[in-house]
């Protein structure tokens, strides 16, 4: 079955186009805080709810003003997309799903989004509306078909990057007998049920000496001078480095998975709430377990693999995957313990990942959700691994 993929390329502009995009991010921008801002006020004076059709009325009474015609210089497509995603942002959050819209900042991350309208595709080369020539982009692999939207961006490293959106025919991998229980760490980004360590990185650490370099200078640069400009470039680019880094490591790993495991089981954490404990945060944040679950995710759908999501109080560590005993508690400094009934000795992490590799099989067994699993599974009622009638 087709589905969309963005296929993300990086592209170096030039000084025409550079001016172009630059004037597209400003406009994309001011439309979008202005529009939030008549939507939030009309709701505050007159609890009247602005819908995509009104905002979009208003957007084009504002490009008609004397002050406001630099508006029609650029592109009205990106102006418009950005209008659509403000509506999701809304929908998102009167559905409980994310907090309220926020203004956008010249000094974060600039996006602006065209449809097929904006731009063309032909030859293996890009164009965008009102630019003179096609873009100069990194091609690292060709295109599954012409792309359906194209979002253009700059990070704050000072980088290009051009993501298309294109149908693709996802390609199936052959059947295996293998499955996996994964259980995330900070020692070891995750370890398996068959006691392979990926060991971790920590890119974060690798960088933690240049970048706390080039953050004491930027603390001594003037506020507004083009000198701190510089100095807030080069932080941005050791981020840019270190999150580059992570996700590569993140996309071998989680391929290499998907590559030899029909079915993947893992846990359901609420890494938001972890990541408030103030001697893990930064740890938790470097290891970007969500991201890694969201990899497995995706890519075990597209390949025709199993992913399943058990309960985040699943007693993994505490359980004995030998006979099912459930110690009381656990502190984080135990790494290995010695079950009182059965007398087994089990390293922490394992017999975690072969307590999650149960509970998954279990889940599939009872006809759950592969998604996800709202109510703990009773610890008692799972086969255990090492039981041939299980």
């Amino acid at each position: 079955m087709p589905t969309k993929r963005a296929y993300q390329f990086r592209f170096y502009p030039d000084l025409q186009q550079e001016t172009l995009l630059a004037q597209t991010f400003g406009c994309v921008r001011y439309v979008y805080n202005s529009i939030l801002r008549y939507r939030t006020d009309a709701y505050d004076q007159t609890q009247e709810k602005v819908s995509y059709l009104g905002a979009n009325a208003r957007l084009t009474a504002i490009k008609k003003l004397p002050e406001r015609l630099f508006l029609n210089d650029v592109s009205s497509v990106p102006l418009q997309q950005c209008l659509r995603n403000q509506q999701t942002a809304f929908k998102n959050f009167f559905e409980g799903r994310a907090k309220y819209p926020v203004f956008k900042s010249k000094k974060h991350r600039q996006s602006a989004e065209f449809t097929y309208r904006a731009f063309t595709f032909r030859n293996g080369e890009l164009k965008l509306a009102k630019c003179a020539a096609p873009l100069d982009i990194r091609w690292s692999q060709p295109l599954p078909a012409a792309p359906t939207t194209v979002t253009v961006s700059k990070d704050q490293a000072g980088r290009y990057f051009v993501s298309c959106l294109c149908e693709f025919e996802p390609t199936l991998l052959p059947v295996t007998d293998k499955k996996a229980g994964i259980d995330v760490g900070i020692k070891d980004l995750f370890v398996t049920s068959d006691g392979f360590k990926s060991g971790n990185p920590r890119h974060t650490a690798q960088h933690a000496v240049k970048l706390a370099k080039y953050q004491r200078r930027l603390a001594k640069k003037k506020r507004g001078s083009k000198n701190r400009l510089k100095a807030k470039r080069k932080v941005a680019r050791v981020h840019a480095k270190i999150s580059d880094c992570r996700s590569d490591n993140l996309h071998k790993l989680s391929r290499r998975l998907i590559n030899e495991n029909q079915v993947i089981c893992v846990e359901n954490l609420a890494v938001k709430n972890m990541i408030k404990n103030p001697t893990l945060a930064k740890h938790i944040a470097d290891a970007s377990w969500g991201e890694f679950t969201r990899q497995l995710a995706y890519k075990a759908h597209w390949a025709g693999r199993t992913y399943v999501e058990i309960d985040r109080f699943f007693p993994s560590s505490k359980r004995c995957n030998g006979c099912g005993f459930v110690k009381a508690n656990m502190p984080l400094d135990v790494r290995s313990w010695e079950c009182p009934e059965c007398g087994a000795t089990h390293d922490r992490d394992v017999n975690a990942a072969r307590n999650i590799l149960a509970a998954g099989l279990a889940v599939l067994a009872f006809g759950e959700n592969k998604s996800s699993v709202t109510k703990p599974i009773n610890a008692r009622m799972l086969p255990t691994l090492n039981n041939p009638n299980s």
